[in-house]
């Protein structure tokens, strides 16, 4: 099969990416958008741009049979769905097959396996791959938090059986804390994910958050793309990524990739994904949770690999082989990514919408800006507040930092708050440029100003 026109059920920056790579592959586009987004990027420069319904996701990116509207009227081949919003909706993924459009990405079974995070616990204990301890079910009833609690030992942490972005996640380090955070994660998780469901396990003190990326075909064939180090994050959400990670060597980069693998063929997973570690002081790894779509982060990998993975993604729904093997896949170099939202990190990172007056974006050697923004462009206040990625590449990795260092004091974005003065310092930070980071690291930063 040859795609001649791919619909991408998403908006900004990655709608962009994914529309940079169908063009490169000479497939037309089509982006659906709300009726804010009309002046986006990503629409103005589709070939086809419907708009499917009002600035609310729940009528329009969320909306499934408008979506599909979209997808008849235009008579796409497939459907691109990013991250985020419907990317893993596995029910989104079968509706899709069913009008007879190509779901770029894992079988809907595997998305609903894998979306589930006690389910894909189960399938890593089944996969031989180290599973952190804690509910092999959705918890119930606060006597049987207790009793699991108590088991594998305080501190412990909620977390929403389906989603993630840290809503849903609490952490007790008592029964009197469990008693108050149980019934708040599960209200958040329904909330953000429309259920309500939430697992407890053994909660790590100060790990590192190490994902290892897969790419599988359609004819049994799966690589592992080496890791990604996630440790700055604030409030679980990830905010700087880079390739390599700096604790991670050969042969821990090995064991963790062939975990990974294990896991993927397991489930017998196909498109691109990541399988997330935590790893602990010892450097001792386990299973976190499966991502079964393109990730925020996948051009620091692009960039040390050479590999184009939202191509791969579409050439693999085409029902191609991958067009590398295992052995072929050699890193070079080191890529960080930081995550430009608009917020302000100086009033507890309160979300910051509005007109974008002065823009100015810079370049230079081994610079690469993700980004839908534009002066005068308008900001809306209805969807994630990220507006730019940005990843720079060096021969080490402190040629990386440098890089990112002057492009952070460069890039110039008036009218509203961003967060590129929390990332400037980050990269500024002793602890930061030696290496010494993990998921506490934000908080201890913040605690000290």
């Amino acid at each position: 099969m040859r795609f001649k026109k791919i619909l991408i059920a998403n908006r900004g920056e990655i709608a962009l990416r994914i529309e940079h790579a169908c063009k490169e592959l000479g497939i037309k586009t089509v982006v659906i958008h709300s009726d804010v987004d009309d002046s986006s990027i990503h629409v103005l420069m589709a070939d086809e741009a419907i708009c499917i319904g009002p600035a609310s996701p729940k009528e329009s990116y969320l909306s499934i049979p408008r979506i599909i509207s979209a997808c008849e009227i235009s008579g796409v081949d497939a459907v691109h769905p990013g991250y985020g919003f419907l990317a893993e909706n596995p029910r989104f993924a079968e509706i899709c097959e069913e009008n007879g459009f190509k779901f770029i990405g894992p079988k809907p079974s595997v998305i609903k396996e894998m979306g589930h995070k006690s389910e894909a616990k189960e399938i890593a204990k089944k996969a031989g791959v180290p599973v952190i301890p804690g509910s092999n079910q959705p918890i119930t009833d606060i006597d049987t938090a207790k009793s699991i609690s108590k088991k594998i030992g305080y501190p412990v942490i909620m977390k929403a059986a389906f989603g993630g972005g840290g809503r849903g996640m609490k952490i007790a380090h008592s029964d009197k804390e469990l008693e108050r955070f149980i019934n708040i994660a599960s209200s958040e998780a329904e909330t953000a994910f429309g259920s309500g469901d939430i697992y407890i396990e053994k909660y790590i003190e100060n790990p590192r958050h190490i994902e290892v990326q897969i790419i599988g075909d359609e004819k049994g064939n799966i690589v592992w793309l080496g890791e990604r180090e996630c440790s700055i994050q604030r409030r679980h959400q990830k905010l700087i990524e880079e390739a390599p990670s700096s604790i991670v060597g050969k042969e821990l980069r090995k064991q963790m990739g062939n975990a990974a693998r294990k896991f993927a063929e397991y489930v017998g997973y196909t498109s691109a994904g990541t399988i997330e570690f935590l790893l602990d002081e010892k450097k001792n790894f386990y299973f976190m949770e499966a991502n079964t779509r393109i990730q925020v982060e996948h051009p620091v990998t692009e960039e040390v690999t050479g590999i184009d993975i939202v191509k791969e993604q579409i050439r693999i729904a085409e029902g191609k082989k991958l067009s590398f093997t295992q052995d072929e896949v050699k890193f070079d170099g080191h890529a960080i990514e930081c995550r430009i939202n608009a917020e302000d990190p100086e009033n507890n990172f309160i979300a910051t919408p509005g007109n974008i007056t002065g823009l100015y974006i810079p370049g230079g050697p081994g610079v690469r800006i993700e980004t839908h923004i534009y002066s005068d462009y308008k900001i809306p206040s209805q969807y994630d507040s990220l507006i730019a990625k940005i990843i720079t590449k060096g021969k080490t990795r402190d040629e990386a930092i440098a890089r990112m260092t002057r492009v952070l004091e460069e890039f110039i974005v008036e009218g509203i708050k961003t967060t590129i003065p929390l990332h400037l310092a980050v990269m500024k930070h002793e602890g930061f440029r030696k290496g010494e980071i993990d998921t506490g690291f934000l908080d201890r930063m913040y605690a000290k100003t």
